[in-house]
């Protein structure tokens, strides 16, 4: 484990540094998963739901949306083994880079990027998540800016 390396446990605003970072568990993203968020969506690309289109377009099959893997993603962070202590969120700067097909797995490496106090006194946080698949290929990056909790508040 690096010295920026996070080891589990509950963090505030106070106890994050820029360059700290850790890493998430991996989930596999299956044709069940991108039905599901079809039909909660309302997104029936058929990119999305049809292998015979897909392939018509170069890809080997369906492909997940890039909002799943996102979403997905940001539940990875939450259920990380380092809980960061956020209020909420402001917001995500986000690329897909390379398409998700069922099967794959996909996890995020997640760095403190910046901290600062706001004007209105906020503890705010900027995390840069890099999301890669099972063969380590980036598919996914980007920033989210979050409100943390302080230990003094």
């Amino acid at each position: 484990m690096s010295s920026l390396e996070l080891p589990p446990g509950d963090y505030y605003y106070e106890n994050l540094e820029v360059g700290h970072f850790f890493k998430t568990s991996s989930i596999t993203i299956t044709e069940d998963k991108i039905r599901q968020f079809s039909e909660l969506s309302g997104d029936f690309f058929e990119i999305h739901n049809d292998d015979v289109f897909a392939q018509s377009q170069g890809f080997p099959s369906k492909i997940a949306h890039g909002l799943l893997v996102l979403a997905i993603t940001d539940g990875l962070k939450n259920n990380a083994l380092v809980k960061l202590k956020a209020t909420a969120s402001l917001g995500w700067n986000w690329k897909f880079l390379k398409a998700v097909l069922p099967g794959d797995s996909i996890c995020a490496t997640i760095r403190v990027a910046s901290k600062r106090i706001s004007s209105k006194g906020h503890c705010l946080v900027t995390l840069n998540l890099s999301v890669n698949n099972q063969n380590d290929e980036p598919v996914q990056s980007g920033d989210t800016n979050l409100i943390l909790r302080s230990h003094s508040k």
